[in-house]
């Protein structure tokens, strides 16, 4: 029986590469269900990185590479090319340099993704991992199970966030191909994928907690563009528009995917 894959897109630059170490332990802590191993698509957004000093040179599930610099967002696609080489990658997972998986993360988005043919994509609760070592939650994650198609659109609508980790993302390749991959914003794509995945097909939120998000001062949220300004109000409305320029061809708000 030939194994099934599920694929680990990581884009990296700056200091973040130092942090690969903990990433990488969290990964080969996870314990998969029989006949599923991962391959973990490191993408190095520029030249000279060198993720490959900071990881075994002996684990062959490790595959790293380098794009012209880019971002994250384009990194994090140029990874998704080199998933599927031997057409055996289903599913594709993110998981940022400076982040680390929750014990039976892959295994939980696995199963969901295997035994629920209408999901097209997982998150899960996360809590931020703070620089002394404590983490925090947050209150109003949704119920776990099945988030319909369109619903996390309606919260986003509402409050310019979803309610769910975009970090914490699991999916059917076919669905983020069919997307284009991650929206080629310098923030934000992550989440105009999650609401692309969102208006395709239903989704599915695990109330344990998936991952433990890295906050430090060179993140990508922490620049001041991130949260106001007119770069803020053009990356809101560009996602909007792709949203609502997807709903017009999808009329009934997703679940193309019937099982």
């Amino acid at each position: 029986m030939s194994r099934q894959l599920v694929s680990l897109v990581t884009p990296v630059h700056g200091p973040a590469v130092s942090l690969l170490p903990e990433a990488y332990a969290s990964l080969v802590q996870q314990k998969l269900p029989e006949g599923w191993d991962w391959e973990w698509l490191i993408q190095e957004d520029g030249e000279g990185v060198g993720a490959a000093a900071h990881l075994p040179g002996d684990d062959p599930r490790i595959s790293i590479d380098f794009s012209r610099r880019g971002g994250p967002q384009v990194a994090r696609t140029m990874a998704l090319a080199r998933s599927c080489v031997t057409g055996e990658s289903e599913f594709i997972k993110v998981l940022d340099a400076d982040d680390r998986l929750a014990p039976g993360a892959l295994a939980r988005d696995i199963d969901v993704l295997t035994s629920n043919p209408k999901v097209g994509w997982t998150t899960s609760r996360a809590l931020d991992l703070l620089p002394d070592g404590s983490t925090v939650g947050f209150e109003g994650d949704p119920e776990n199970g099945v988030l319909p198609a369109g619903s996390v659109w309606q919260y986003w609508q509402a409050n310019k966030r979803a309610q769910v980790h975009p970090a914490t993302l699991c999916a059917r390749r076919d669905l983020i191909l069919a997307l284009g991959g991650w929206m080629a914003l310098p923030a934000s794509g992550d989440t105009g994928l999650l609401l692309g995945l969102d208006t395709l097909a239903d989704g599915w939120f695990h109330d344990e907690v998936g991952l433990l998000y890295r906050k430090h001062p060179d993140q990508i949220t922490q620049h001041p563009f991130h949260a106001k300004g007119s770069e803020w109000e053009a990356r809101m409305r560009i996602i909007e528009q792709h949203i609502r320029a997807l709903r017009t061809v999808i009329p009934e708000g997703g679940a193309c995917l019937r099982g």
